[in-house]
């Protein structure tokens, strides 16, 4: 069942009133990709009676008062995605398009969303019950953080909403624990995963420097994200707090992170796998397509990409789902009406960590001198891509299903380092899983760059290559790779770029296309990097380009190349080779898929 959305609903299932009301950005898809459904679902099985609003008029009060005041709580997220990242680019225009609005145009999800939501609330809702902040909007905003739209140090979101809690990462464990706290009446502040605001921190804490030190010294800043960083492990985090004005901010340290049996029960939850009736009169949501048909096979990522905040929000150690969960997930799929018989994704934030961790972490936590896949592998990872062949080898054989494609991201410097199985995985993905191309993700080829990225060198992306390559042409199909790059990141320069372009020619025999400017998102190495003007890791100086102008021009120095050059010959030629098996890939679509939830 849907959760329910509109007052006739709730009279349709003898509610009075809800015990929580779930505000988000996106159109409510009643899907395990979306965190409003995900935690609304998990809430429900605990006994709570949840509603959606899914994003409410802001000028009127007509969307917000529809189904009265909740009697525990209100949980606010901007959405999937931070609303400015979703409402502007890289170079700060307004975005036209929203892949989680019904119709597609981005007419309905305010900037700063989250801040929006709560003061609508607190507008029509005078000393309401608490005000609860989610989602990954809320999650990478809830210390002092640089806000690349502003350009300017921003307190926490949870001050700026004026909101009376923040719950970050996951949420899924944290979120019933408050219910059932709000539920007996008793002191929330003892929650792990929760932020709060207090008049003085408690003694434990470690203190960060100040929101105003933050904002005046980017030594200060430098310092309070490292210490931030340093402490999102669940096993080794101290519990943190930062003055904000005349209070602090407090920072429970995570919530321990739900074992395969409990990820098992969170996915066993019934989902339409459809957007709510109610807002399907406004038109189709286009996120749909990529997740409907999907399955989440583990959280967390230990690839920690400079410019990526999986590692704060879900965490760096991997969690994964049993086979048999996973498989009783895709027989659902494949009793759904409207599955045609191919699964759009099985994987996670990257696909090839699933079923494997390091032994240590599980008990001492992350490494806080040293990464796990850079610059090499850690042997002690253990990279082993078991699992997964098993995995795919079983879901293909259900009945109905006729592909199974795994479009989330694959590290390759995985695949070479696991010298027993990895050619056989991807041996099985160039066999079965891709549809016509395989997307990988250097991001860039001058070393300088990938340092300040955390990427591995391009030795590794050659050697796949060539693999690739060879076992394609063993298997007779005509596919190929594609390569995701980006343009502008602190470090690079217009000479790095034209550097990239030579390397792309010579070496990849193509100019890719997928070529993103890079956009400063809050709580990421990069970022720092932006706004500090160093490089954390090293204390030197690295390059910025800060200009709108100068950040498009390094990617035309890549992209203007296809005016005159669509695709090089080596690949061009490649893609015409006739399939001695005779089946032919399909080109497929980047998902939209992050995995956060409220």
């Amino acid at each position: 069942m849907f959760l329910p959305t509109t007052e006739k609903e709730l009279r349709q299932l003898g509610w009075d009133r809800p015990d929580i009301i779930l505000v988000t950005g996106d159109a409510y898809i009643d899907s395990p990709f979306i965190g409003v459904a995900l935690v609304g679902k998990i809430l429900m099985a605990a006994g709570y009676r949840v509603a959606v609003i899914a994003q409410p008029e802001v000028d009127s009060g007509r969307d917000i008062t529809r189904l009265g005041e909740p009697r525990l709580f209100w949980g606010v997220s901007g959405g999937c995605i931070d609303s400015m990242v979703a409402n502007r680019t890289a170079t700060g225009k307004r975005r036209h398009r929203d892949d989680y609005t019904p119709g597609g145009a981005n007419t309905r999800r305010p900037d700063r969303a989250v801040i929006v939501y709560a003061n609508l609330i607190r507008s029509h809702f005078k000393n309401t019950c608490p005000i609860v902040l989610g989602g990954i909007e809320a999650s990478l905003r809830r210390i002092a953080h640089y806000d690349y739209w502003s350009s300017k140090v921003r307190r926490s979101v949870l001050f700026d909403a004026k909101a009376d809690y923040l719950l970050y990462g996951m949420a899924d464990r944290s979120i019933v624990e408050l219910a059932d706290v709000l539920q007996s009446g008793r002191d929330p502040r003892a929650i792990r995963g929760l932020c709060y605001a207090a008049a003085r921190p408690p003694e434990e804490c470690l203190v960060l420097p100040s929101f105003q030190e933050t904002a005046q010294s980017k030594t200060g800043f430098l310092r309070m994200f490292e210490l931030f960083y340093q402490n999102n492990d669940p096993v080794t985090a101290r519990p943190l707090a930062q003055q904000q004005d005349s209070r602090f901010l407090v920072q429970n340290p995570p919530a321990p992170y739900l074992s395969t049996e409990e990820l098992d029960q969170v996915h066993a939850l019934p989902f339409e796998r459809e957007l709510h009736p109610w807002y399907r009169r406004f038109g189709e949501v286009r996120a749909l397509e990529t997740i409907r048909f999907a399955i989440t096979t583990h959280r967390g990522c230990y690839g920690e990409c400079n410019f990526c905040a999986i590692a704060v929000h879900q965490g760096r150690t991997v969690r994964w789902r049993s086979q048999e969960s996973i498989l009783a997930e895709a027989r659902d799929i494949a009793a759904h009406p409207r599955f045609k018989g191919v699964i759009q994704d099985v994987g996670g934030p990257t696909a090839n960590m699933y079923g494997f961790e390091c032994r240590r972490k599980r008990t001492k936590g992350c490494c806080q001198d040293k990464r796990c896949l850079y610059p090499e592998p850690c042997p002690a990872l253990g990279i082993d891509h078991r699992p997964q062949v098993e995995l795919l080898r079983r879901l293909r054989q259900i009945p109905g299903v006729r592909k199974v494609v795994v479009a989330s991201g694959v590290r390759y410097d995985m695949i070479l380092a696991d010298r027993k199985h990895g050619r056989e995985y991807l041996r099985q993905l160039v066999r079965h899983h891709i549809s016509g191309q395989m997307k990988v993700a250097p991001e860039h080829c001058v070393d300088k760059v990938l340092d300040c990225m955390g990427k591995p060198g391009t030795g590794s992306l050659l050697r796949f290559r060539e693999l690739f390559y060879q076992l394609t042409e063993k298997e007779g199909l005509p596919q190929f790779l594609t390569y995701y790059i980006i343009a502008a990141h602190p470090g690079c320069t217009r000479e790095d770029m034209a550097a990239l372009k030579r390397f792309a020619r010579e070496k990849l025999k193509l100019i890719p296309r997928q070529v993103q400017v890079f956009t400063p998102t809050p709580s990421t190495w990069s970022t720092l990097m932006y706004w500090t003007g160093k490089n954390p890791f090293t204390g030197t100086p690295c390059f910025v380009e800060r200009t709108a102008a100068g950040r498009e021009k390094q990617k035309q120095v890549l992209i203007s190349a296809l005016v005159d050059r669509k695709q090089a010959p080596g690949d061009r030629e490649r893609a015409k080779k006739p399939a001695r098996s005779g089946r032919r890939g399909r080109k497929g679509r980047r998902g939209g898929k992050t995995g956060s939830n409220l």
